[in-house]
């Protein structure tokens, strides 16, 4: 259920404006402040502020027990019964006060309608927020606004809020439905924090739009977490029947993973990884070269350039055995979307993972400052913080106007009807 809100309009400010201007003899005081520099503007606006709630919650009371009256007799069942300090909370803080106490006659404790309202704002999620936007536990106080009657700003206190705040992001994201989206591409790819690791899935519907699909604990060697992460999806409504083209990082375990949930699918192999995975067993004077045979290669169709590469391989493999290896193996899982007949513009996105890599950047400019991670369940909190931050600027996939000629090879092998695996780029 939404949360409802008042919106204060301009009028609003106009008659409380005029209201302190005609009974303003009490601010006099704060003016003379002001003016003789004795205060900055902004502690005089906390003291107001302070006031200003301290009033709220004695008009609250009064509405509950009266008026106080000083000796006379009580013609209530609940009374005055002193004040005590509390604590309201603001939008990024928490703030002292002295709050009324009331009681009935009995001596049991009655809570005072406005305070209790301000104990439910959304701290934590002001915390949440603040921290995901770059600003430490240890530097969070001096990130908000001096206040020596401010409180629960205590690095540990902060901790908790967003350890909460966090967790509860993470199961909104591992609860989303799936069902009736239809899901054409899925990108899968994995990030390491310290000595743990988290797998993402991130999927793109017909008009390019994409979507974060989910996450787990665990490495992309792991068919065990692999399969766990394919399988969640399946159970949250992705359809396991529908055809569709998987981009991955070129793990095995990724390849087995989606053979046993999902059975034959397309999948394309992340050319920026094969290429550095290639260059990594090559001298440095090769490296350029290298780079350069691939990435045209992979401008051609999927038989003209599976023949260069292979090419490119035997002449390699005599001083560089290793590397001719690595760019032999999986070559056909590289030419996937060449051998589709995608239209280029779209082949340049579908050929790597930088889909999935990018909201990886966030993640970790989120994370950089994390010193030591106790468990893989801190990594997927701070993880699905960095994802969930990424997707508020997704936009929509490089040439997504195409992605209807995917689709329509897509449903066409969906229907079971045949495809043209060696279909060549017009």
């Amino acid at each position: 259920m939404g949360k409802s809100y008042r919106v204060v309009e301009s009028f609003d400010k106009k008659n409380l404006k005029e209201f302190l201007v005609r009974e303003g003899q009490f601010l006099l005081p704060v003016v003379s402040a002001i003016q003789d520099a004795r205060q900055a503007i902004d502690e005089v606006i906390d003291v107001v502020a302070g006031a200003a709630v301290e009033a709220v919650l004695v008009m609250s009371a009064e509405e509950v027990a009266g008026k106080r009256s000083q000796g006379r007799k009580k013609t209530s069942d609940v009374y005055w019964h002193g004040n005590q300090a509390g604590k309201v909370r603001l939008s990024d803080r928490k703030m002292k006060v002295r709050r009324p106490r009331l009681r009935e006659k009995g001596g049991a404790e009655v809570e005072v309608p406005a305070y209790s309202a301000m104990q439910l704002s959304g701290l934590g999620r002001r915390m949440y927020e603040t921290l995901v936007c770059g600003v430490t536990t240890r530097k969070y106080k001096r990130a908000i606004r001096e206040m020596a009657d401010t409180a629960g700003v205590s690095r540990s206190a902060v901790s908790r809020e967003f350890v909460d705040e966090s967790a509860a992001r993470l199961s909104e994201l591992c609860g989303r439905r799936f069902e009736g989206l239809d899901i054409l591409v899925v990108y899968v790819d994995g990030i390491v924090f310290g000595k743990y690791s988290v797998v993402a899935a991130v999927g793109v519907d017909p008009e390019g739009e994409k979507r974060l699909l989910g996450l787990a604990e665990g490495a992309t060697e792991n068919s065990v977490v692999v399969k766990g992460l394919l399988e969640g999806l399946v159970e949250r409504g992705l359809d396991p029947a529908r055809r569709r083209l998987f981009v991955i990082d070129g793990s095995k375990a990724l390849r087995k993973g989606i053979d046993q949930v999902f059975g034959e699918q397309y999948v394309q192999r992340c050319r920026n990884h094969k290429v550095e995975n290639v260059t990594g067993y090559l001298p440095e004077d090769l490296k350029a070269t290298a780079r350069a045979v691939m990435k045209g290669a992979y401008r051609l169709g999927a038989e003209e350039g599976k023949a260069k590469l292979k090419k490119y391989a035997e002449w390699m493999e005599k001083e560089h055995p290793s590397a001719a290896a690595s760019l032999l193996e999986g070559l056909d899982e590289t030419f996937t979307i060449n051998a589709l007949g995608l239209p280029p513009g779209l082949c340049r996105c579908l050929g790597t993972t930088n889909v999935i890599e990018n909201p990886n950047s966030c993640v970790r400019r989120l994370t950089n400052r994390v010193d030591r991670w106790r468990d893989g369940s801190m990594a997927l909190r701070w993880a699905a913080a960095g994802f969930l931050e990424a997707e508020k600027a997704f936009r929509k996939i490089m040439g997504h106007r195409d992605l209807w000629v995917l689709k329509a090879v897509l449903d066409e092998k969906s229907a079971g009807k045949e495809v043209d695996s060696k279909k060549e780029v017009a």
